[in-house]
């Protein structure tokens, strides 16, 4: 069993936990907490339970099985985008080849690893497809609004939270100080997705507490009438310092314990920039909850709006810093030029 696995489950232990405490708090009568912000709480903890139970089921049955429940992730989320927003009887075939051929398409390409091409097909190909089979249609009615609706589902849905499952295809090194060279990394990849997936809920939840506990100044009130500025700073630092104490405790990243704390930082501040960026699009649509999906609570997009803005960031981070192509040094080379050799390809605070 690895580190990412004991992880995990004692990830759903702790989750388990703060929705028995907050039901038994929900109980209370006399409990001087506001009702809607334990059921906040309540269903926030819950939604990031089911998340995290289905990942350690299909984690520990393949690693396409795991591809597989993100494509369906980002196939429901999609889905639930698109049926937000009105659509024209010209998008409905430009729908089905978005819904039923790069969706797919773009996880296929993830399971192979086929790094050139699962990175541009949807920013590329289907950037040009998509106008291209509206304009086919013969329906020009708000024809860019229809089509930056259905290129921007699809970037954010399938995309960007394609980049988490890619996390498991990423063959890393890591820089060892004592012979001063790199090395393989031979951990399980499982791990980093762990470690992303934790410190994603760990900074939604602390910028959920951090709003109600300390929150004073509103970043957008007329986009998000809770989320501060004090939330998002709280949340960022906090989230740094637990993503420090993971690498400490359960080394499943090839990092530095301060640079799994940097990574966390970045991760908190990106999770936060999508909760804001789905929001805006909520107000502007007229809609409190993008659907129903997850245990009646809320749509499945709203639960991973944060997800989908880290991941490419954290992966490309990742992959740009830790890359074992071309860092790895054969220990038997003098160690002066190994030493010259990393300094020109990679600042090694990452590794």
């Amino acid at each position: 069993m690895g580190y990412w696995t004991v992880g995990l489950v004692l990830l759903v232990c702790s989750l388990g936990i703060l929705l028995a405490a907050g039901q038994t708090l929900k109980r209370k009568p006399e409990s001087h907490i506001d009702p809607a912000i334990l059921r906040n709480f309540n269903k926030r903890v819950t939604s990031w339970l089911t998340i995290c139970v289905l990942l350690v089921v299909a984690l520990m049955l393949h690693r396409g099985v795991t591809i597989a429940l993100f494509g369906f992730v980002s196939f429901w989320a999609l889905r639930e985008f698109i049926t937000m927003t009105p659509t024209r009887r010209g998008d409905h075939r430009t729908l089905f080849w978005v819904l039923f051929g790069f969706t797919p398409l773009q996880y296929v390409l993830v399971g192979i690893d086929n790094y050139d091409l699962f990175t541009i097909v949807i920013p590329v190909y289907a950037s040009l497809f998509i106008p291209a089979r509206i304009a086919f249609a013969g329906d020009h009615k708000r024809f860019l609004e229809r089509t930056a609706k259905i290129q921007f589902g699809l970037l954010i849905c399938v995309y960007s939270l394609s980049h988490a499952a890619a996390l498991l295809n990423l063959n890393l090194a890591k820089w060892d100080s004592s012979i001063g060279a790199w090395e393989s990394w031979t951990e399980d990849t499982g791990g980093l997705l762990f470690f992303f997936i934790a410190i994603v809920q760990v900074s939604d939840m602390l910028h959920f507490l951090w709003d109600r506990l300390f929150g004073r100044h509103v970043i957008a009130p007329a986009v998000n009438a809770t989320k501060t500025w004090e939330g998002l700073l709280g949340a960022a630092c906090c989230t740094s310092l637990v993503g420090m104490v993971i690498q400490v405790l359960l080394p499943v990243t090839p990092f530095t314990w301060w640079g799994a704390g940097f990574m966390a930082l970045i991760i908190s501040v990106m999770a936060s920039s999508g909760s804001m960026t789905m929001s805006a699009i909520k107000r502007d649509r007229g809609v409190k909850e993008y659907g129903t999906l997850v245990l009646g609570h809320a749509g499945v997009l709203d639960r991973i709006d944060s997800i989908c803005f880290a991941a490419p960031i954290f992966f490309h981070l990742t992959r740009y810093f830790t890359n074992a192509e071309g860092r790895v040094v054969d220990v038997a080379i003098d160690q002066s030029a190994a030493v010259i050799s990393m300094g020109m390809s990679c600042i090694p605070f990452m590794a």
